[in-house]
């Protein structure tokens, strides 16, 4: 006998309910009549069972004591930084934000949660950068509950789902941006730290906004090569420092020797045919762009000996 997969209906899950407030009144009058009713209902009995004909007593004071049992049953303190969620027969009834004592529906079962912000810190993921370097990175997100209906409904552990798709995010964003950029205007994990911090919040708040979850905000806390290339990254680095530190020397002594021969021109001090200018060029340009100091050389002879 051959089994049948069960029809698929075509029908779309149910969507997760909104939060909404719930049904709720100040705590203090259900406080007030609950005991009024267990005081009441404990004299009757007290008086029922000390007279012989006191049944009747006796039976109301049962009655009032359940009442009052049943009223108290339905008071709930809401601390600060919490909620609860109201549900009832296995419906959402609504979330009870206020802080302090409340009274809600006694056959109601209240769920807490923790409305405060909360961080979380991703383990040191190992990711290829856009262009195919291994680095090593890690964020901490500041999260809050935003909708609690949704938050225990729509996912079986919003914590935990939180923290997926943190770590999915995090890699996600590594993986589009190189670590330095190559080209102008293109942006980079390690010089544009702010932007991709940017992008990592807004893509982490549409990953977690099922789970009635907002992000506060989200930074980096590690970002380096990976072990087994850093060595030549840095070595990479360094010589891009020498190039960039060498270039700036050329281009202050090339600005110096124009100012130099453009002086003397002006000043007419002395006459140079092009030979001439081109050896104080030379000389000039090896004085200032050396990085030790220069041996003077005497000229005794004329100017073209």
């Amino acid at each position: 006998m051959v089994m049948q997969p069960p029809a698929q209906t075509g029908e779309p899950a149910a969507a997760p309910p909104a939060e909404r407030e719930a049904w709720s009144i100040p705590g203090f009058v259900g406080l007030v009549f609950g005991w009024a009713a267990l005081i009441v209902g404990i004299g009757l009995l007290i008086s029922g069972y000390t007279k012989s004909s006191g049944g009747g007593a006796a039976g109301w004071g049962w009655a009032l004591l359940a009442v009052g049992a049943f009223l108290l049953s339905g008071l709930v303190q809401v601390v600060a930084g919490e909620a609860r969620v109201v549900q009832m027969f296995g419906q959402y009834r609504g979330t009870v934000r206020a802080a302090g004592l409340t009274f809600v529906n006694p056959f109601t079962k209240r769920r807490k949660v923790s409305i405060r912000l909360r961080n979380h810190e991703t383990a040191v993921a190992k990711v290829n950068d856009a262009d195919g370097n291994p680095i090593e990175i890690a964020a901490v997100v500041v999260w809050q509950v935003a909708d609690t209906a949704k938050a225990l409904y729509a996912v079986d552990d919003y914590p935990q789902f939180v923290a997926f798709q943190a770590e999915t995010a995090v890699r996600h964003i590594a993986s589009s941006y190189p670590y330095t950029s190559h080209r102008e205007g293109e942006l980079s994990l390690r010089d544009n730290a702010d932007e991709i911090t940017q992008r990592l919040s807004a893509e982490l708040a549409d990953r977690v906004r099922p789970a009635g979850v907002g992000i506060i905000e989200s930074r980096l806390t590690r970002l380096s090569y990976a072990p087994e290339i850093a060595q030549a990254m840095l070595r990479q680095q360094q010589a891009n420092a020498v190039v960039g530190a060498r270039q700036r020397i050329v281009e202050g002594a090339v600005g110096m020797v124009e100012l130099a021969l453009q002086r003397l021109e002006e000043k007419g001090v002395i006459e140079l045919d092009e030979e001439r200018k081109a050896a104080m060029v030379s000389n000039l340009l090896v004085v200032l762009c050396s990085e030790q100091a220069t041996q003077q050389v005497v000229n005794t002879g004329s100017l073209y000996q």
